[in-house]
């Protein structure tokens, strides 16, 4: 099929900045785009070709918008599969399919699914509702630390919590979970997994990761990863093993954990363009966004390899203010050598709200991170 310049649709489900960023890519491709989004005022509507505005949970607005493209994709996990299902066995083409989506949108089913796949991850335990966990505290079948995290509609920290002791339960809702043992790590890794529909694979360059330690958001995204060659080639032997268990299209980002003796485990996955991956539109051959768009059109895989190491600095909303947004001193940091500022279009700021990133690019990795450094305590994303 001629995707370039010709009458083909390719649908994308999720209008936030992962669509937008999708969208560079089919514009510079002259790919026609479809996007639906529940808000009106989502980033991606500036550049697609047809924007559609509804529930990505409702069954019949997802169905008639699959209705409209001859291939149909995601930026975000949460949307109807029944509607997904429906349009594959109509001739649609869903990447990644329904399938996938279904084994990987509930944490609990993801987490049966390492383990009868028998991939490495930590131990872990899934509650219908609160009071199962109270009741296994109770009696001595749960030990404080361990993290709780919502089985369903989870996303940049939400729905994640440590709990240390009983008065950290009493703001969790009261919905299906898990609760996953509090691995001691050294790292947080990830590797992105690019499968087209014939099977062709290719892995990016493994990144480290730095967290928020209270919004539980990445703060920083390090690449290349700051480890030995023997555990970057663990990483991705576990996360090409992932993407063979999945059989999924498309881009999979794997999050890891590098454990005190240097094994890994399994965090969590995501089927699409994913934060760890946004310092390849600056850092290497083929974007992550790129990539999906081959990916997900069966046409040939780009080069995963690095051009240059690359840091990101994720941009988010400062604590304290909520309303309209201003990026201070954001001329600052644009007087400097390798930093680029990618600015998602949402225009109400709150706490950390992801609004933005930073990308910072020098042949020397660990000077790119004191540079890092440095833009996050400059730029500031306030409220005017």
């Amino acid at each position: 099929m001629n995707y370039f310049s010709s009458n083909f649709k390719l649908g994308i489900l999720g209008g936030g900045q992962l669509g937008k960023m999708l969208l560079y890519n089919t514009r510079k491709f002259d790919i026609y785009t479809c996007v639906l989004d529940p808000s009106n005022e989502a980033p991606s509507k500036i550049a697609c070709d047809e924007f559609y505005q509804g529930d990505l949970m409702d069954y019949e607005t997802v169905y008639n918008f699959g209705k409209k493209v001859n291939t149909l994709t995601i930026e975000i996990e949460n949307v109807n599969i029944e509607a997904l299902k429906a349009l594959e066995k109509e001739g649609i083409n869903v990447y990644p399919s329904a399938k996938t989506l279904e084994s990987i949108q509930n944490k609990a089913k993801q987490k049966l699914f390492y383990v009868d796949h028998n991939l490495p991850t930590s131990n872990f335990s899934r509650y219908a509702y609160k009071d199962e966990i109270l009741t296994a505290i109770k009696h001595e079948t749960l030990d404080f630390p361990f993290v709780w995290k919502s089985a369903q509609f989870g996303y940049d920290g939400n729905g994640v919590k440590i709990v240390r002791s009983h008065s950290d339960l009493d703001d969790l809702p009261n919905v299906e979970c898990i609760t996953e043992e509090l691995v001691p790590f050294k790292n947080e890794l990830a590797v992105i997994v690019a499968r087209n529909v014939k099977g062709h694979v290719k892995v990016f360059p493994v990144v480290e990761m730095e967290f928020h330690p209270e919004a539980n958001q990445v703060e920083y995204v390090i690449c290349p990863a700051r480890i030995s060659e023997e555990v970057a080639k663990k990483a991705e032997f576990i996360a090409l093993k992932t993407s063979a268990a999945f059989e999924h299209v498309g881009l999979l980002a794997v999050e890891m954990f590098q454990t005190q003796d240097d094994e890994i485990l399994i965090n969590e996955v995501a089927p699409r363009p994913h934060n760890s991956g946004h310092q390849t539109i600056e850092a290497n051959y083929t974007s992550q966004f790129e990539q999906h768009i081959r990916a997900i059109l069966d046409l040939p895989l780009g080069s995963t390899a690095n051009k240059v190491g690359g840091i990101m600095v994720n941009l988010v909303g400062a604590e304290g203010h909520t309303g309209e947004v201003f990026y201070e001193n954001i001329e600052t940091i644009m007087e400097m050598d390798g930093v680029t500022p990618h600015i998602y279009g949402k225009k109400q700021t709150r706490p950390f709200r992801k609004m933005g990133h930073v990308t910072i690019v020098h042949e020397d990795i660990n000077e790119a991170r004191k540079i890092a450094q440095e833009v996050k305590q400059k730029i500031k994303v306030i409220s005017k």
